[in-house]
């Protein structure tokens, strides 16, 4: 019988971790994800979903102090919210923490959700992100502490864009490598399928990827990204086809989804801007 999960391993900060940004990995992470946007392309300054490079070693550290490690084997990365304070740009020294603040138990597994903060080395704030994992099959039967924010958002009229992108075949291998993302369901045929899918899958962060410069080139120009929040749906294969439609859900508030055919792949998607300075 598996044990359940430890409320006593909540909000506790591991210890910093250290990233120093370069151009070099700035260039190669906006080529892994096609993204079109100049100045990411060049380096000079990072594309949003960058942010998770620098944190990704320690995104599963702070559920080690709760979740039972016989159930990381069913560990999903479920939804994704980032808040920014300001762009990652070469050079920077970025330092990082983070903590599992809470959890929920639900009829087909529980959700959890980790807190983590990267601020530069004068420690201001650099940006937040709020993590829900979910782990499938699995009902801790209780709640505790507290999850992260809601980004559920009405759509209001007609679609105000529409961007139509495409996976590449080797996507993930690029991918992979330019985020610090070796797991091997991105990469190796046999183990996806072995996992139940149905041939190696792409990235989540990388579909989050192609959706933020969907946003950013459509109804972000000349704007400053704030917010980027998904849940991740179904899986991408390499090869597919996307649709990232955008809705007005309020000023500079959009909600939008990523599609492949009919099947939503991203969902609950918000986007909120600033008016550049």
């Amino acid at each position: 019988m598996t044990e359940g999960f430890d409320p006593a391993g909540l909000d506790r900060w591991t210890d910093e971790s250290r990233f120093e940004v370069t151009r070099a990995r700035l260039v190669e992470y906006a080529a892994a994800t096609n993204d079109p946007i100049p100045a990411h392309r060049a380096g000079d300054v990072a594309s949003p979903v960058f942010a998770i490079v620098p944190v990704f070693q320690s995104l599963l550290e702070p559920a080690l102090e709760v979740v039972p490690a016989g159930l990381f084997g069913r560990v999903v990365h479920g939804e994704q919210d980032f808040r920014f304070h300001r762009p990652i740009r070469p050079g920077d020294k970025l330092v990082s923490r983070a903590k599992m603040t809470g959890y929920e138990g639900l009829p087909n597994g529980t959700r959890g959700t980790v807190y983590l903060e990267t601020r530069d080395e004068a420690g201001e704030p650099v940006n937040e992100q709020y993590v829900t994992l979910f782990v499938r099959g699995f009902d801790t039967g209780e709640t505790r502490g507290t999850l992260g924010p809601d980004h559920r958002s009405a759509r209001s009229g007609a679609p105000a864009a529409k961007v139509a992108q495409h996976v590449d075949d080797d996507q993930t291998f690029r991918y992979g490598p330019a985020a610090g993302d070796p797991m091997p369901i991105h990469l190796d045929a046999e183990v996806a399928r072995a996992a139940g899918l149905p041939g190696i899958i792409a990235h989540g962060l990388c579909t989050m990827a192609f959706a933020s410069w969907a946003l950013l080139t459509s109804v972000g120009e000349r704007r400053r990204l704030r917010r980027l929040a998904v849940r991740f749906a179904k899986p991408v294969l390499p090869g597919e086809d996307l649709d990232t439609t955008i809705w007005r859900a309020g000023a500079l508030r959009y909600a939008f989804e990523t599609t492949v055919g009919d099947t939503v792949v991203l969902k609950d998607g918000l986007a909120e801007f600033a008016e550049q300075e």
